[in-house]
């Protein structure tokens, strides 16, 4: 068995320190939206404007490191083995097919999770940054310049790009169990390295 160095010490303090504030959000927001109670309302919305900052801070510290480490190419969608990972996590899988891709230093994601991540990116990201600041920023605007019904439009967007980002994390975790182990992924994202099978 030999050891590939997959993931920095950077790498794994960004993920995971998003992931947490992805959740601690995710709890934040449905409990301002009235779904259970945890914190209390006010609380809940204090404790949103703070996280929402934390994360927002995290995403430009981690777009800075990935453009000064070259690590955004990690991200670059490919059509190289789309239709082998589609048919992997379909069928492949089930019947203990070996993975089509290796994954290496240079290349840790396969076709899919580029295109997933960039949607996460480029998509998810900045509609929660921008509806998020509208929701904030919403009573220091003037209310007249908004046609009717602003105000629910982009609660609504936000709302949605939750539930968008609730989609990725879970599909995420699912995914962290398909390495030549159950644990293998997650061992990786923890300790910095994986083990060849």
């Amino acid at each position: 068995m030999s050891r590939i160095i997959l993931y920095t010490r950077f790498n794994r303090f960004w993920h995971w320190t998003q992931a947490l504030l992805i959740l601690l959000l995710a709890v934040t927001g449905f409990e301002v939206r009235g779904t259970f109670r945890i914190f209390g309302y006010l609380r809940a919305v204090n404790l949103h404007h703070g996280l929402s900052l934390a994360l927002m801070t995290l995403v430009l510290f981690a777009a800075f490191w990935h453009l000064t480490t070259g690590e955004w190419r990690q991200y670059l969608p490919t059509r190289v083995f789309l239709k082998e990972m589609a048919a992997f996590y379909l069928t492949g899988i089930f019947r203990g097919a070996p993975h089509p891709v290796r994954k290496e230093r240079t290349a840790k994601l396969n076709p899919l999770q580029r295109l997933a991540y960039l949607g996460f990116k480029v998509l998810i990201i900045p509609v929660q940054f921008t509806t998020g600041a509208l929701y904030f920023f919403y009573p220091n605007l003037n209310a007249h310049a908004w046609p009717a019904g602003f105000l629910w439009g982009v609660s609504t967007l936000h709302v949605l790009g939750a539930f968008g980002l609730l989609a990725f994390l879970v599909g995420h975790v699912y995914l962290t169990t398909t390495g030549h182990t159950p644990l293998a992924n997650l061992k990786a994202m923890l300790v910095g390295y994986e083990e060849d099978a």
